[in-house]
């Protein structure tokens, strides 16, 4: 038990931006961090980003230095990948959702979230602003490393 945390409360994603106006701070992790500062991360992190921007409560990114990557991510589905459909709906439980052949189910796995959205990144090297994140990857990897 920490002694430093008043209170946590974990909520779902449907209601982020009905309660995004008492939050303090948002703490999120990632799956890759790009030169540009932008970041990978779990699917449903874009609109919880963009609720804090509304709201301008900070994001906080914690990640460790070996997530740095030295590709660059354009847009939402540079580098995403897609779970099959079926791990939202069951094929056989389709017709209970009322579904037709023109209706196209997608699982997208990450979600990209610009570099304006977050304040500050949290490594095992200290804290670093988004605009930092090409510096350290210069100090941390060559440039002709292109497969990691």
């Amino acid at each position: 038990q920490c002694k430093n945390i008043k209170s946590v409360t974990l909520i779902s994603d449907s209601s982020i931006f009905a309660i995004m106006s008492r939050v303090n701070k948002v703490i999120i992790g990632t799956h890759a961090v790009f030169a540009n500062g932008g970041l990978l991360s779990h699917s449903g992190t874009h609109g919880l980003a963009l609720a804090a921007k509304y709201f301008n409560v900070p994001i906080v990114v914690v990640t460790g230095l070996y997530k740095l990557s030295t590709v660059y991510a354009y847009d939402q589905d540079t580098f995403n990948e897609h779970d099959a459909p079926s791990n939202l709906i069951k094929f056989e439980n389709q017709s209970d959702y009322f579904l037709n052949e023109n209706v196209s189910i997608q699982n997208p796995v990450f979600d990209y979230i610009k570099p304006e959205y977050v304040e500050i990144f949290l490594t095992n090297a200290g804290g670093h602003a988004p605009s930092y994140m090409y510096r350290l990857l210069s100090e941390y990897y060559d440039t002709t490393d292109e497969r990691l």
